[in-house]
């Protein structure tokens, strides 16, 4: 949590909250996904690991989970938790790239993405860039699992994607929606 906490202090526009996110908000994100037959999953942001520890519970030992993230402290965290073990990569780097980090790494589809990435602080450019990635790797079966405080960005969302679900979550700081999105 102080970890979060410092992360926030020194890159709020990225971090985007000052506290991780709950367990309740983390099970919320997991009921989109299919584990029995995900042969790939890329979770962008995964900052302290609250979604990563589900979906690293839940995944099939084949399944592949690839982590891209920006911040350098959280990515050190992850790399020594969870790199190279039981299929999981752990990338530093930004979504923004996604493409070139899955390409590189010989996968050729996207079952999930799975995103706590704050797109409501993020500049409108780079959230453009890392939805136009996006829309490559999930192709037309896979689907984009994120979540928003608030419904301000809804409509940007629908100017790239499907909505496929909406779910919401009380039991978290603050409340948050969840957005399942298909191409």
């Amino acid at each position: 949590m102080l970890a979060f906490l410092k992360q926030y202090l020194k890159n709020p526009r990225t971090v985007g909250a000052i506290a991780p996110s709950g367990r309740g908000l983390a099970l919320k994100m997991m009921e989109p996904i299919d584990f029995d037959h995900a042969r790939c999953i890329v979770e962008y942001g995964p900052g302290t690991g609250a979604f990563t520890r589900e979906l690293v519970k839940r995944k099939r030992r084949g399944t592949r989970l690839i982590l891209i993230e920006q911040n350098e402290e959280f990515y050190r965290m992850m790399r020594d938790k969870y790199d190279g073990k039981r299929n999981i990569s752990v990338i530093y780097g930004s979504a923004e790239d996604a493409c070139s980090y899955i390409q590189r790494a010989g996968v050729q589809y996207v079952d999930y993405v799975v995103s706590g990435l704050p797109f409501t602080s993020l500049p409108k450019d780079v959230s453009i860039r890392i939805f136009k990635a996006t829309r490559k790797l999930i192709g037309k079966k896979g689907r984009f699992v994120t979540f928003q405080y608030t419904l301000i960005k809804k409509k940007f969302f629908e100017s790239y994607f499907r909505f496929e679900n909406r779910l919401f979550e009380l039991k978290n700081l603050p409340p948050a929606y969840v957005f399942v999105l298909r191409k």
